[in-house]
């Protein structure tokens, strides 16, 4: 399994960025790849061609900013997982900028609760930030260690 978190240049830069926590320990599960609007990454928009991945759209988003194609892809069925990792503006601006994304099978995350990260305002109701996305696809697809692991250092993170 792979999770590619296609990420803002400005994120980079940020100290609340929880993509950071998740790359650093998860055992290269986790991949930066740096969004660029007119230079998309070849192999990604090569596995999104192929279906060889899904989008993760979490349910903060509003249909409207989803394509059509919005399905109910079963995220189970993929080894390949996008999350847009940056701020909720421009992750919307991302997915609208990037043509290739609407492409892609979506997956949309629906969670018994709301986010816990207290370190960025203008969260929409139900929106995870990055690593919470990936800590419940982690458990989605059965990796309980990591996503504990995970969890513990979104905690401290964020506390």
């Amino acid at each position: 399994m792979k999770i590619f978190l296609l990420t803002h240049e400005r994120e980079l830069h940020r100290g609340t960025n929880t993509g950071s926590l998740a790359v650093e320990d998860s055992n290269d599960i986790v991949e930066r790849i740096l969004w660029e609007r007119v230079n998309p990454d070849k192999d990604l928009t090569r596995l999104i061609e192929n279906n060889e991945a899904v989008l993760l759209y979490s349910q903060g988003e509003s249909s409207s900013e989803v394509s059509s194609a919005e399905s109910s892809a079963i995220i189970e069925e993929y080894e390949n997982i996008i999350i847009i990792d940056s701020t909720w503006q421009e992750a919307k601006k991302i997915f609208n900028q990037s043509a290739y994304l609407k492409n892609a099978p979506q997956f949309t995350l629906k969670t018994e609760s709301d986010s816990l990260y207290k370190l960025r305002a203008n969260q929409p109701k139900g929106g995870l930030c990055t690593i919470e996305c990936i800590i419940e696809v982690l458990r989605i697809k059965g990796q309980d260690k990591m996503a504990s692991e995970l969890s513990l250092k979104f905690y401290q993170f964020n506390g």
